[in-house]
């Protein structure tokens, strides 16, 4: 098992240590799989219970991921589904915070491990320290601080400003008329004022993490008009402070904030490309059909650039058989036309080096670009490498693509795959298994081109 260590990738992802019943008995997540897993081999590591899991172990495997924060997800997951027995932590551990918002007599804006209680959510975020100091910060700037204090007068938190004060209101029942926004105001003397306060800082804060900045300007100014215009001189005066200090604090959320959707990542990375092997009928079946192909493909080759300020140019073929990496297809290509970057070129001549044998072709190469990078490659198969090959990339009679050699691209910013088909573009949904697949080829070619460039810098930095 040392020696497969070897062959492990410089990349972020999990790895498991399987034992003779090909069950996982432990795993892990890493920044660097090659590193991470070579240090359980280390002869300076001498800790019992990692010789026992070798003694045990009898295979290793690893799952690449795109980066530190999915390898975290998909450990979790699969801890919780595998229950590897070398692996405690994580087994009935929540690894994410949501920002919550209650439906209680009184709403609060709370930061919360999971969703036992009944509210509007957000997140899941998988960096709870972050997570923590944007809800602090929210709480302070706009007063959100419930206490569970009951003094008339208030709390000190209150008289320095970091209260919402609701510790000068006691509980009545018209309120929870009040704060579930349907309506009814009942009199409340001066607690009245203060809920509605309250309640209006919750809909600034719940519009800021929604991220609706531009529609949330547009309702305050509304509202401080409409405030002038009713002599509601106290509440027109908040309403410009809230306005006055907006763009700051929508400033420190963009740099700070993202509420990531990570349900649909933890989709995607556990439904790996490796695990299509169990229906690959399927998945090609599905991509004969999206991509209108006369046949199912079965073989599919990515190509991937990667340059550092136009130097150490290199390029990375690898191809996948029925969604399985098919590694000793796997090619890295040293740019030799070029001096300077030159993606489309540098395209051309890695496409026509790795086809100079027509047996070669496989089913489809995806392209990692846009719709430029696809029009460079798409004809070079039948002008430069098969000239008979005349069905490569183009209709047949009744309007379905040959299913060898087709070319396609994939564009990383809204994943838009351009093809003979989708001239246009057409968006990719990471919750189809044809937008899985295809987006993970692609991540896959790009982290293999990236490892080759920083071993080229490294080896020319070390001369």
């Amino acid at each position: 098992m040392k020696n497969k260590v070897k062959t492990f990738p410089k990349l972020p992802g999990i790895y498991t240590f399987k034992d003779k019943d090909n069950n996982i008995i432990c795993l892990g997540k890493a920044k660097s799989l090659k590193h991470r897993v070579s240090s359980y081999f280390a002869k300076y590591n001498k800790d019992w219970k990692i010789q026992q899991l070798i003694d045990e172990s009898v295979d290793i495997d690893f799952i690449i991921t795109k980066n530190e924060e999915e390898a975290l997800l998909l450990e979790a997951q699969l801890i919780r589904e595998k229950k590897p027995k070398y692996n405690v932590l994580l087994k009935h551990g929540q690894p994410f915070v949501y920002f919550m918002f209650s439906h209680t007599e009184l709403q609060e804006f709370k930061i919360v491990r999971n969703k036992k209680e009944r509210g509007e959510y957000f997140g899941p975020f998988l960096k709870k320290q972050e997570a923590r100091k944007i809800w602090e910060f929210l709480t302070r700037k706009f007063k959100l601080k419930i206490c569970n204090q009951k003094i008339p007068t208030g709390c000190l938190n209150y008289h320095i400003g970091n209260c919402a004060g609701m510790c000068r209101i006691p509980v009545h029942p018209a309120v929870p008329a009040i704060a579930s926004g349907d309506g009814r105001e009942q009199d409340l003397g001066e607690s009245k004022g203060d809920i509605a306060e309250h309640l209006l800082r919750l809909k600034i804060v719940k519009e800021l993490l929604s991220q609706n900045y531009d529609q949330l300007k547009k309702d305050l100014e509304q509202e401080f008009k409409s405030a002038m215009q009713e002599l509601k001189f106290e509440r027109a005066k908040n309403l410009h402070e809230y306005l006055q200090n907006l763009d700051s604090v929508i400033t420190y959320l963009k740099i700070f904030y993202t509420e990531t959707k990570y349900a649909n990542e933890v989709s995607f990375i556990s439904s790996d490309i490796c695990n299509e092997v169990e229906t690959p009928n399927l998945i090609n079946k599905k991509l004969q059909e999206f991509l209108n192909l006369e046949n199912a493909p079965v073989t599919i080759d990515c190509f991937d650039i990667s340059h550092f300020q136009s130097r150490y140019i290199v390029g990375s073929c690898v191809r996948f058989k029925n969604g399985i990496p098919e590694k000793n297809k796997f090619r890295r290509f040293k740019i030799k036309t070029l001096d300077t970057q030159n993606d489309y070129a540098a395209l051309q001549e890695i496409v026509s080096r790795r086809y100079k044998d027509p047996n070669e072709i496989p089913d489809i190469i995806l392209i990692d670009g846009g719709k430029g990078q696809l029009n460079a490659v798409k004809n070079l198969l039948r002008s430069t490498v098969r000239p008979d090959l005349s069905a490569i990339a183009l209709a047949t009679g009744d309007g379905a693509l040959a299913s060898r050699g087709v070319f396609i691209s994939l564009a990383k910013r809204e994943e838009t795959l351009f093809s003979p088909n989708h001239p246009d573009g057409i968006r990719l949904d990471l919750q189809t298994e044809v937008g899985r697949l295809l987006i993970s080829i692609r991540d896959y070619a790009h982290h293999f081109a990236i490892n080759y460039h920083r071993e080229k810098r490294l080896k020319n930095s070390t001369k």
